[in-house]
């Protein structure tokens, strides 16, 4: 069955605002960015223990550790980058996900995406990670994003379809995809099906203005249903950055957040789908 998520830190910096809006939109599960605007590799151990204790006094499961490994230059040194990764595949154990989102690089300083010679440098930088998450027993998510080299449809394949690793897979994001000139629906969802594993809602309009899902032209009944029938049981994780959205983080409001889950619920009981 499927089941919902949500980026907290779109409802609150606070963590109890954070369970509290989770809880008044019906989510079960926090797809852990940021607490206190502190990010999630930089949390102290000591926040992590309170953060662990909140969430299961209030029924609250990770879904996902949201990293923000990958979302550098790829010319920046990689030791000091593969330490916050360590961190990550740790914080993933300590929250009982088996779940990473990564990004893939940014180009040098000055070029766009894809077209200079890092494809190499990138793919080398991801095998390392994909090397590690393997050993602990992880699955790393890519997320397609503006900017980054896996930002397009084909370059999202390339990336995928050469490491071809299990613990590899996509957080595919069709709004994210629409800001970069691609089509969700049905370009993107029908490419990226072998690999999709995790799915974030946000929507966009025509004019870049972010919007509740179902509201923009990233198509989302007809990818409900293709997921559907390619039996996607995921998680969907609510990321609606309707306030503001920054290359970090994004942010929604309570009042705004709950407007955003259900619209988004509601296309999910129009579509008949169940979820948890």
């Amino acid at each position: 069955m499927i089941r919902l998520a949500a980026f907290g830190d779109e409802i609150a910096p606070d963590l109890d605002a954070q369970i509290a809006g989770l809880q008044e939109a019906g989510v079960r599960y926090l797809e852990l960015r940021a607490v206190d605007g502190i990010n999630v590799l930089d949390l102290t151990d000591g926040q992590v223990a309170g953060i662990r204790q909140k969430l299961a006094a209030a029924g609250i499961g990770v879904s996902a550790i949201a990293s923000p490994i990958g979302k550098v230059p790829i010319s920046s040194p990689f030791g000091e980058h593969q330490a916050r990764f360590a961190r990550a595949l740790a914080l993933a154990h300590t929250f009982e996900t088996p779940l990473v989102r990564i990004f893939s690089f940014y180009p040098p300083a000055g070029a766009a995406p894809g077209t200079g010679p890092e494809r190499g440098a990138v793919l080398a930088r991801l095998r390392t990670l994909v090397d590690g998450a393997r050993a602990a027993g992880v699955t790393l998510l890519h997320e397609n994003e503006q900017a980054i080299y896996g930002d397009t449809i084909a370059r999202c394949v390339d990336l995928l379809q050469t490491l071809a690793d299990p613990h590899l897979a996509a957080a595919f994001d069709p709004a994210n995809f629409v800001q970069c000139g691609q089509v969700p629906d049905p370009d993107a969802c029908t490419a990226l099906q072998p690999w999709i594993r995790h799915v974030h809602v946000k929507d966009v309009t025509a004019e870049g203005r972010l919007v509740p899902a179902g509201a923009g032209v990233a198509g989302w009944p007809g990818l409900l249903a293709r997921l559907r029938a390619a039996g996607y049981d995921g998680f969907f994780t609510l990321e609606p950055h309707l306030a503001a959205a920054g290359p970090f983080q994004g942010f929604s409001g309570p009042d705004q957040f709950r407007l955003a889950a259900r619209a988004f619920q509601d296309l999910l009981q129009a579509a008949g789908w169940a979820y948890a």
